[in-house]
């Protein structure tokens, strides 16, 4: 998938620092590093701040003095992660959505990280995003032969919808949203899963995440009333966008709305997959089982739902 994702040939190289953060002591690899992106910080004056919020990668806020103008962020991937995250391709999306204003600088990489620049802003909550004024801005486990079955079938059934393909960001959970109130924009962070998909798995994938994910409840998943709120805003900028006017018709909001709630399955069944790969491997305290039975559960909850829905004629 990597291959396809055009990097614009003006974008300037990246520094390689070779060096290694030990998960279990990311503070000391931060202070190093910060050795090689900022030396002319006084390394007696550098202030750290770790973000325990995370549950595939550790984060790490480099700074000194109280002021936000310049804050290095240090994000050290999870133990195996790159089982099911192309790192490449996660370069490709940060230089691709940078050139295009949506992402920070990326300062540089390293064996087992990456550091970029902090932006200013709010990391969303459920609550938030379905809050019209910034959503405008948005634009037990199965056993394995009977998920080859339902992978079988969404196959067969999911890529027949219709919906295009497009550059997903492929993980929008509320976290991965930054609202700047004051500049009155939002920005999208975490491109590890970033690539071309269908256009309804993105969105799909954002519904789901109005559950939220430590304390997962999907009687927060989107009533059909607020997603086709969503949709006509989202189809109306991306006319504007495209020059195309803004009006959108009915039709074309209710053909997205079965398309994203299909899609949606796809959606619990990634990373259900995902969280029984991270409870293997992952090293952070995070019951990845217990969320991967959610993940599945919830997908064959909404199957019988979602293949009750019909095109509009």
């Amino acid at each position: 998938m990597a291959s396809y994702i055009h990097v614009p040939s003006a974008v300037q190289a990246i520094p390689k620092v070779h060096l290694t953060v030990d998960q279990q002591d990311v503070e000391a690899g931060s202070r190093r590093l910060m050795k090689e992106v900022r030396p002319h910080w006084d390394p007696a004056q550098v202030k750290l701040k770790v973000f325990t919020n995370g549950i595939t990668n550790k984060l790490v806020a480099c700074y000194v003095g109280d002021s936000l103008d310049d804050v290095v962020l240090v994000r050290v991937y999870g133990n195996k992660t790159e089982l099911f995250v192309d790192r490449e391709n996660e370069l490709k999306s940060f230089h691709v959505l940078h050139a295009h204003g949506c992402a920070p600088r990326l300062y540089c990489t390293f064996q087992n990280g990456l550091c970029y620049k902090f932006m200013e802003g709010s990391a969303l909550d459920p609550e938030h995003v379905r809050n019209p004024s910034v959503f405008r801005f948005l634009t037990g486990v199965p056993a394995h032969q009977e998920l080859e079955q339902e992978l079988a079938w969404m196959k067969k059934h999911l890529s027949s919808l219709g919906s295009p393909i497009v550059l997903c960001h492929n993980d929008l959970l509320c976290k991965n949203i930054i609202y700047n109130e004051k500049e009155g924009h939002v920005r999208f962070i975490d491109y590890e899963y970033a690539g071309y998909n269908y256009q309804a798995f993105d969105i799909g994938n954002h519904f789901n995440e109005f559950a939220g994910v430590n304390e997962v409840d999907y009687s927060l998943y989107p009533a059909k009333n607020v997603q086709l709120q969503w949709l006509k805003s989202y189809l109306e900028a991306l006319k504007e966008y495209k020059g195309l006017g803004t009006d959108v018709t009915d039709k074309e909001v209710e053909v997205l709305y079965f398309q994203v709630n299909l899609f949606a399955l796809a959606s619990h069944f990634f990373w259900g997959l995902w969280a029984l790969i991270q409870s293997r491997y992952s090293i952070i305290d995070f019951d990845f089982l217990g969320y991967a039975v959610v993940r599945f559960r919830q997908y064959f909850k909404m199957k019988p739902e979602v293949m009750n829905l019909k095109l509009p004629e």
